[in-house]
């Protein structure tokens, strides 16, 4: 085995990724499964039937990845959790990483404009059924079973700065942020790492439209907000986030890490005048 193959092998590690059928989650799979790891994705399937994201995954890791398989389940329901986290035992093994990737925003607008009820709704989808619900099944799954575990949140830029409009979905990644930090402490005794990975502007089916105008195909204002505080100049490809992850997932390359929110943003929180 090569030093490359004894530092970014994820041979022997079974991974959890929640939102699995999302373009984040689903990108990160397949890097995970280059790498060596089993899988299971996670997810309500109601956009996209997880066997069919399963699927998806396999096609594009190739036949020399780990085993990638899936399970339908709301992440913010913890017995629904509990149940899947047994399925997944039963399919793959013991699980020795979660990644959360359950997330998403509704939209922008003014603050003297916001519904209350979206507003509690995208906190809960990014905090309860984002974080706090999974990871709580996981490390309780871990410490009765006296393992060492390992889990990945999904901060953002909007958990650094805020950013116009999106007041639900910024308040909910500072949080992220926030209880990445604190989770880490409180888990680090038993040897549980919580990390996040801090994704910059990358065009997915979500933000397409705020960035893109869809009748030209050129930069919208935002579009164009964003590239002019951006050092590098573009968008990210949704690629450049894989090597950043399996970095957090690697115990050889990062066992000693927690508590650290990484970001892949070509710059963006330097931007100054």
């Amino acid at each position: 085995m090569s030093y490359i193959d004894e530092m970014f092998s994820l041979k022997g590690h079974r991974i959890v990724l929640t939102g699995g059928a999302g373009a984040i989650p689903g990108s990160l799979a397949i890097g995970f499964a280059k790498a060596g790891a089993d899988l299971c994705l996670w997810g309500r399937g109601t956009n996209h039937p997880m066997q069919a994201a399963a699927a998806g995954i396999r096609d594009q890791a190739g036949p020399d990845s780990g085993r990638i398989e899936s399970v339908t389940v709301d992440t913010a329901d913890r017995a629904a959790m509990q149940a899947a986290l047994a399925e997944t035992e039963r399919l793959i093994g013991k699980p020795t990483i979660l990644v959360n990737g359950v997330g998403g925003n509704r939209g922008k607008g003014a603050f003297v404009e916001v519904d209350e009820q979206a507003f509690a709704e995208i906190l809960s989808l990014n905090i309860m059924a984002g974080l706090v619900t999974p990871t709580r099944v996981f490390t309780e799954y871990w410490i009765r079973n006296d393992m060492p575990g390992n889990v990945i949140t999904m901060t953002s830029m909007a958990s650094y700065k805020p950013l116009s409009g999106v007041w639900a979905y910024g308040a909910a990644k500072a949080a992220v942020l926030n209880l990445t930090e604190a989770l880490a402490k409180e888990l680090a005794p038993h040897r549980i790492r919580v990390n996040a990975l801090a994704p910059g502007f990358f065009i997915g089916n979500q933000n397409r439209s705020l960035l893109i105008d869809e009748k030209t195909g050129e930069l919208t204002a935002r579009g164009k907000a964003i590239l002019a505080h951006t050092p590098f100049g573009r968008f990210g490809s949704i690629e450049e986030l894989r090597g950043a992850a399996i970095f957090l997932a690697s115990d050889a390359a990062s066992g000693f890490v927690s508590g650290i929110s990484l970001p892949v943003d070509g710059a963006y929180l330097t931007d100054n005048i």
